[in-house]
């Protein structure tokens, strides 16, 4: 199948590698297929392009090649069930990163609101995690000469 993209013009996609958010995405519901592009193999980052909008796309990236052990995601019976989980089935996570086009060397990720993807049958879900989760974790933690720049201890001026 033949799917336009306003990035990377038209491409030509096998319709197995099609996924569907049933859901939708949070802010797009009207866009429910998409596929994943490796636009350079070299960098670990994806693009998830919609295949209903060819505007929309996404940077993607599985939060364990810079999180690991740290992240964890507990999945809900109900979201299991929307991608037709089951406990033999290696499903995957990814999570949508923010990269400010004024310096991209402050990407954020969106840890609240992960991808939840089922390979076997293709479905995948947004999840919406709890408070804790922050939507702009740095991908990058700023260098101590940057924070101690930036973070400076309040001081007082006597009021003349």
């Amino acid at each position: 199948m033949k799917c336009l993209s306003s990035r990377f013009g038209v491409l030509e996609i096998d319709e197995q590698r099609v996924l569907t958010f049933p859901s939708g995405v949070l802010g797009f519901p009207e866009s429910r297929r998409y596929v994943m592009l490796d636009h350079d193999t070299e960098v670990p980052f994806k693009w998830l392009q919609s295949l209903d909008e060819p505007a929309l796309a996404f940077v993607i990236m599985d939060p364990d090649l810079f999180l690991g052990e740290e992240y964890r995601v507990n999945v809900s019976e109900d979201a299991l069930a929307e991608i037709q989980g089951t406990s033999g089935d290696a499903l995957s996570i990814a999570v949508i990163l923010t990269i400010p086009s004024d310096d991209p060397g402050r990407i954020t990720a969106n840890l609240r609101g992960p991808l939840l993807m089922n390979p076997r049958t293709r479905l995948c879900k947004q999840l919406v995690l709890s408070d804790d989760y922050p939507t702009r974790h740095p991908l990058f933690p700023l260098p101590a000469s940057i924070v101690n720049e930036t973070i400076k201890p309040a001081t007082c001026q006597p009021c003349s």
